[in-house]
């Protein structure tokens, strides 16, 4: 329970986080386009924002409640768990901008959230080692390293949707990686700080989470939210099933319990098309509204 809660506080701060500083990015948009001072003038104005501080605030927190999560449970159970950033980004976002999710995106929410009950209790995961042997961390180090090389190429050969999906799964690959390299850097402080600082891990670390947001970035500028979403929510959390399993000895339930497993990723993924393809998202819902809110027919605008 207490790697469940942490998970999902770790969840909402990021998604406040995000909320809150594309709150203060919207509201103080620089007035200038391009040149080569823009930039610094941009982050001279938010950093005189306090909601643009508290999102840079709540994100080292989210970050913090992550590792305690990873800590003192397991890869497999946390990651999927933070899945629900999508859930309490909107549900925060409806809040700040004033703009409450139509029908389409609760069924949307709803699908999400009992795709990750149905799968979550269905698999059971169950904590293993605090740490990896190198051995296991060369080999599995090494598959998601060829993985997300390979998907990056054949990313390079397409266009559109497709390349969107193919980054989207390089990224979320990255980004599991990266939740196992925090977890083993966590796991390290049994021996002090000292220890934990003298590992490779928190620079590894570092570096795949650089990685895992540049090709976010790739995913997002290749196609729609609707393309890369379900790739990056999916691929992370089966991504860290099989790290834990890999790294961690971490297990899950198999046999008959493979098919509410299945009917949960499907929910998952249902959920995550639905909330990308939701109007609250696609018009304008990210810009600070008037308050009262306009018309109520128009809402979703």
């Amino acid at each position: 329970m207490l790697t469940v809660g942490l998970a999902l506080c770790s969840a909402l701060a990021n998604a406040a986080s995000s909320v809150l500083q594309r709150r203060a990015a919207a509201v103080h948009a620089p007035a200038e386009h391009g040149g080569a001072g823009g930039m610094p003038r941009a982050l001279l104005r938010l950093l005189r924002r306090p909601d643009w501080l508290a999102g840079v605030g709540l994100l080292m927190l989210s970050a913090v409640l992550q590792g305690w999560a990873l800590g003192v449970g397991s890869l497999s159970l946390v990651q999927p768990l933070l899945a629900t950033e999508l859930l309490f980004t909107l549900l925060v976002g409806s809040l700040v901008f004033r703009r409450p999710p139509d029908r389409r995106t609760w069924t949307a929410f709803v699908a999400l959230a009992v795709g990750l009950a149905v799968f979550l209790l269905s698999a059971a995961p169950r904590p293993g080692r605090t740490d990896a042997t190198s051995r296991a961390w060369l080999m599995a180090g090494g598959v998601a390293c060829c993985v997300v090389v390979l998907l990056v190429l054949v990313a390079r050969t397409v266009r559109g949707a497709a390349r969107a999906v193919l980054f989207g799964l390089g990224s979320a690959v990255s980004f599991a990686t990266t939740a196992a390299l925090l977890k083993e850097t966590v796991g390290q402080l049994r021996f002090g700080p000292g220890a934990m600082f003298s590992h490779w891990s928190p620079y590894a670390t570092a570096a795949v989470g650089l990685v895992a947001f540049l090709l976010l970035q790739s995913a997002l500028g290749a196609g729609s939210l609707a393309a890369s979403q379900p790739a990056l929510t999916l691929g992370d959390a089966l991504t860290s099933v099989a790290l834990g399993w890999a790294l961690f000895e971490e297990s899950v339930q198999l046999g008959l319990r493979i098919i509410p497993e299945i009917i949960g990723i499907a929910l998952i993924g249902a959920g995550s098309i639905g909330l990308a393809n939701a109007s609250s998202v696609r018009r304008g819902w990210d810009t600070p509204g008037e308050r009262g809110g306009g018309h109520p027919g128009r809402r979703d605008e």
